[in-house]
C-alpha cells in the first residue's frame, strides 16, 4: 500500500514476468528471499568490446526510462546505483537489476490527487561529485512529491556511464574508450556530461533522451 504521501520503498510487486528489470522472484522465508540467478554482474562487462558495452549503456538508459515513465504512474527511483546491482544475462545479453533492496516507489496518480507543494514543477537531481564509489545525492520527501523527476537518468549517467563513474579504483564509467570516429565527434561525451552533469536549466531531461536515441542509433549501425 503506498503511503499518504504517494510514496512507498518497494512493498510493491513490479514482475519481471511483466516486463520490469528485476530478477524473477521465486518465494521467501522469513528474512531469506529467492531470486533466480540471471547472470554476470555488470561489473565483469567493464572492459568487454565496445559493441557490447555501448548496447549495455543503451539497456541501463531504457532501464532509467522505463522506472521513470510508465503506463502504470508508478515512478520507481534507483537510490542505489552500482556495477554490482545489474546483471547480464548470459544468453539473451539483457540487463537485469539484481538487488532491488533500496528502491523508491512514487505513486504519481496518488501525487497528482494530494497536489503537496510544488508537485508538478520539474525536478533536477543536482550533481554531487562526493568522490566515493556509487556517489548519489537525492531528497526522498522530494522524490515522493514530484510527479516529474530525473533521478534514474542522473543515477546512471553519473555511477555507471559517464567519466564521473568510479567502481573498484577505476573510472571513466562503462562507455570509457570509445572508438576514434565517435571519440572525435564529441557528441557521446558531450550527452554523457550533460547528463551526468548538467549546465542547462533542465539539461538532464533533453541529454537523456537524446543519449538513448544515439545509443539506439549507434547499436543499428554497429559502429567499431
Amino acid at each position: 500500500m503506498a503511503a499518504s504521501n504517494g510514496c512507498n520503498v518497494p512493498a510493491l510487486s513490479f514482475p519481471s514476468d511483466e516486463g520490469w528489470p528485476f530478477a524473477k522472484y521465486l518465494g521467501a522465508c522469513g528474512r531469506m528471499v529467492a531470486v533466480n540467478y540471471v547472470g554476470e554482474e555488470l561489473w565483469s562487462y567493464f572492459s568487454a568490446p565496445w559493441e557490447k558495452r555501448m548496447d549495455l549503456a543503451w539497456q541501463l538508459m531504457e532501464i532509467a526510462e522505463q522506472l521513470t515513465n510508465n503506463d502504470f504512474e508508478f515512478a520507481l527511483y534507483l537510490l542505489d546505483v552500482s556495477f554490482d546491482n545489474f546483471a547480464v544475462g548470459p544468453r539473451d545479453g539483457k540487463v537485469i537489476i539484481v538487488d532491488a533492496e533500496n528502491v523508491l516507489v512514487a505513486d504519481k496518480k496518488l501525487i497528482k490527487q494530494n497536489k503537496p507543494e510544488n508537485w508538478d514543477a520539474w525536478y533536477e537531481s543536482k550533481f554531487d561529485d562526493c568522490d566515493k564509489e556509487a556517489c548519489l545525492s537525492f531528497s526522498k520527501e522530494i522524490l515522493c512529491s514530484r510527479t516529474t523527476v530525473d533521478h534514474n537518468y542522473y543515477a546512471i549517467c553519473q555511477n555507471l556511464l559517464s567519466k564521473h563513474a568510479t567502481w573498484r579504483g577505476t573510472s571513466g564509467g562503462l562507455l570509457h574508450d570509445p572508438p576514434a570516429e565517435i571519440a572525435k565527434d564529441g557528441r557521446l561525451e558531450a550527452l554523457l556530461d550533460e547528463c551526468a552533469n548538467p549546465k542547462k536549466r533542465y539539461g538532464r531531461f533533453q541529454a537523456a533522451k537524446e543519449l538513448r536515441e544515439y545509443l539506439a542509433q549507434l547499436n543499428n549501425n554497429n559502429v567499431r
